[in-house]
């Protein structure tokens, strides 16, 4: 009797945890060896201590500022995450053509593994090489909690979007990487990519918006002046609730709302958006009085507050413009962050699909080993 013994092609291709924790081990241990990845991790810490001290020492030199973590935080976050989209494209953008130009990739497909653990455990050495640099900046982030204005729920939330964001470009920088064969190609692409989340959505967002211009028909509460006079002349006015009636027009204007869901993947969009605890954008909530008669406006800024008061309000200007608050309107970010999830769903999928063997046909100038 003759038996079969099952083939690389016949066998299961979901792959399990395993053989993903032995791709992601040994690409993680052979990043992290190397040299120059060292001395990047040195360059990173480096440069974001001498940012984050730049904007300690801008907040310091506005006496009037209240609640100096929350601009110092806003601002560290924001450097933080334009640094990363720097970085993460360079760690994922060659990880499968590298391995394929070196001839490395071949001897992976022939074990056991199956594509499935050899992308997803790619993916996830790329990612925790990335968690690395979030994580040395971690005690640069909890250090503004010191300053005031910062809370730990806002710090976690924001930590953790951000996570999730560098593993979107992650994934989509490692599809590069499997449909182009050349490195140099595929890291170009990835910036591209990372270029069209961020300038390109801000891009087509501005170019679409004149398309919006039009006539419509709005019914809002405007101030009843006759009744204001009324109770003005019988010495009862309350400034705190004064009397409005309903008021129908017809307009011709722009109408963001109609696209501001062209800004819902910028990255930088959702992570503002993400962050709990929104103080308003730009808050003068004090007048202080000198010795010698002049006064001096204090107040708050938050930069990621500002960002969130923007989208929100292109989506809802009505619920904005009378406020300035931005927890007022609808929040944008999880219509951004689902789709950027999804885009990286949809790579991780063409990354596993490029890894099957055996190849029907490979591209010009590709070898097997």
């Amino acid at each position: 009797m003759t038996t079969f013994a099952p083939t690389p092609a016949l066998r299961v291709q979901r792959g399990n945890w395993r053989g993903v924790h032995t791709v992601a081990a040994q690409e993680f241990r052979l990043r992290l060896r190397t040299g120059r990845w060292q001395l990047l991790l040195v360059l990173w810490v480096a440069a974001l201590a001498g940012l984050t001290w730049l904007l300690w020492r801008a907040a310091n030199s506005v006496p009037q500022l209240h609640q100096r973590g929350v601009p110092i935080f806003g601002g560290l976050m924001i450097v933080l995450l334009s640094l990363s989209l720097l970085v993460v494209p360079a760690l994922a953008g060659q990880s499968v053509n590298g391995d394929r130009e070196r001839g490395v990739l071949a001897t992976l497909q022939v074990t056991l593994l199956t594509p499935t653990e050899i992308a997803l455990g790619k993916l996830l050495a790329a990612w925790g090489v990335s968690m690395v640099f979030l994580l040395l900046s971690v005690p640069m982030a909890v250090a503004t909690l010191f300053a005031g204005g910062v809370g730990v729920g806002r710090l976690v939330v924001t930590l953790l979007v951000l996570a999730v964001l560098l593993g979107v470009v992650a994934a989509i920088s490692q599809c590069w990487s499997a449909l182009v064969s050349r490195t140099g190609l595929s890291g170009v692409l990835s910036y591209l990519s990372v270029f069209a989340l961020t300038v390109g959505t801000l891009i087509v967002f501005g170019v679409a918006l004149p398309a919006t211009r039009g006539s419509h028909t709005v019914t809002e509460q405007v101030p009843d002046q006759s009744a204001i006079e009324y109770q003005l002349s019988g010495g009862h006015l309350n400034l705190g609730h004064l009397p409005t009636r309903s008021q129908t027009q017809t307009r011709d204007e722009i109408r963001p709302e109609k696209v501001w869901w062209l800004l819902a993947p910028n990255p930088y969009v959702i992570l503002a958006d993400a962050a709990p605890e929104k103080h308003k954008g730009l808050n003068l909530d004090s007048v202080t009085v000198e010795d010698n008669g002049s006064s001096q406006i204090g107040g708050s800024f938050d930069p990621l507050a500002s960002v969130a008061a923007a989208v929100r309000g292109a989506r809802d200007p009505g619920s904005t413009n009378a406020t300035g608050d931005p927890n007022a309107a609808a929040p944008v970010w999880p219509w951004g962050l689902g789709f950027d999830v999804l885009l990286a769903i949809g790579a991780t999928v063409i990354t596993i699909r490029r890894l099957r063997t055996p190849a029907k046909r490979l591209p010009r100038g590709v070898r097997v080993a």
